[in-house]
């Protein structure tokens, strides 16, 4: 009796907490009470004793200084721009430009990782081996020399204005980057814009209506293509109702540069290209592991039924190894957005570029700072959201 009370002394009553350290869950709620404390002390710290030096320094804070003009020029903008423009429209500028990278180079990079890594797994020798080689060096590379490299192709390699390039009609190559004709300005463009986006809805739509039809006759419809005529050809049907509008923009040479059409600049091609070609190799090693995780009797079982290499591929490979695939993607999609930062090493004017020209001309630097990492954090919870709602949708549903 009397062991059986001294076991039970320390113990906490029956349904509650006991209030002393000797209690595990106590013990647990003081220690995390204890840091959250000793954060907020730190943080505290920091704060006040940045501010007040400061203050000290007569150091302006807060973000006033966006309203003012900014009184720089920006190479490359998707948006209308001038010196005398703010520093915020500047900053928005950068996002949009770092942006314009970032997706694009998410596409690509997507599409030609895809593309190495099942040739990794190619049946013939020399396309293995060739998308192997690319893999192993491209990722043993840093991005910045990679940078670098295809910086230099361009503005090294390449004629002066005066001699550019000429491959094709109205299209010239040169140190200043890539020129091309552009259709000329004419209201059709912008309704053709419209209809593009309801040609991929529509063709969305098909794809669901499809699928289900299957799932209820057995019988396959070909939405691929039924959706590949709405893009392509509802656009088209408006071009034509709008009067088929033909003239074009083209390049010619005015002075020292080109005027007219669109322009490809050798920092922009350079920091795509470099950031492409490098993801590109860390997305073919997870689209790899991703099929090798799919058991290879999938792989005999669709074989037995009949189905080429192809749909083998598409139809029964590729969906369950999206399910592997999806989550270190996401981490991929991630560094190449972060690593675009690197374009300031080459000129380009992106987010961190225009940002750290603001909070040298201002004497700024932890607003400018805390600008650049609050985007950062937006578009990176932005991706991280979108990526994790698309996992969970092709997750498998355990019944």
């Amino acid at each position: 009796m009397a062991t059986q009370t001294r076991t039970t002394q320390g113990a906490p009553p029956p349904g509650g907490v006991s209030f002393s350290l000797s209690d595990p869950t106590f013990r647990s709620i003081v220690y995390q009470i204890l840091v959250v404390g000793a954060v907020i002390a730190v943080g505290w710290f920091l704060i006040h004793n940045t501010l007040d030096n400061l203050a000290r320094r007569s150091i302006a804070t807060g973000y006033d200084f966006l309203g003012r003009e900014a009184s720089f020029g920006i190479g490359e903008s998707l948006i209308d721009y001038s010196p005398r423009d703010t520093y915020g429209r500047a900053f928005l500028v950068g996002v949009l430009n770092t942006l314009k990278v970032s997706v694009i180079g998410i596409i690509l990079a997507t599409i030609i990782g895809t593309v190495v890594g099942v040739a990794r797994l190619s049946s013939n020798w020399l396309i293995a081996k060739l998308a192997s080689t690319y893999v192993e060096i491209i990722r043993n590379i840093p991005p910045l020399l990679q940078l670098f490299f295809w910086y230099a192709l361009v503005s090294d390699s390449m004629p002066p204005v005066r001699q550019a390039l000429n491959p094709l009609p109205g299209v010239f190559l040169s140190q200043r980057g890539l020129r091309v004709p552009v259709p000329a300005p004419d209201p059709v463009w912008t309704t053709m814009g419209i209809a593009l986006v309801v040609g991929i809805a529509a063709a969305w739509g098909v794809s669901r209506w499809a699928r289900a039809r299957q799932a209820r006759t057995g019988q396959p419809f070909p939405a691929g293509w039924a959706g590949l005529g709405l893009i392509i050809g509802l656009p088209i049907l408006t071009w034509l109702a709008g009067g088929a509008p033909l003239a074009m923009d083209v390049p010619k040479l005015a002075g020292f540069n080109f005027t007219g059409g669109a322009a490809i600049s050798p920092e922009f091609f350079a920091i795509l290209t470099g950031l492409t070609v490098y993801t590109a190799a860390f997305i073919a090693e997870v689209v790899r592991s991703g099929i090798k995780a799919v058991n290879w009797g999938q792989t005999e079982a669709a074989r037995a039924l009949g189905l080429p290499g192809g749909p083998t591929l598409r139809l029964v490979i590729l969906p369950q190894a999206l399910r592997v695939i999806v989550p270190p993607l996401t981490s991929q999609y991630l560094n190449l957005m972060k690593n675009s930062s690197l374009a300031l090493a080459i000129g380009y004017p992106d987010l961190v570029s225009i940002a750290n020209t603001t909070l040298n001309q201002t004497g700024q630097a932890i607003e400018g700072v805390t600008m650049i990492m609050g985007t950062y954090l937006v578009i990176s919870l932005s991706i991280s959201i979108f990526m994790n709602w698309y996992n969970k949708r092709i997750a498998l549903v355990e019944r």
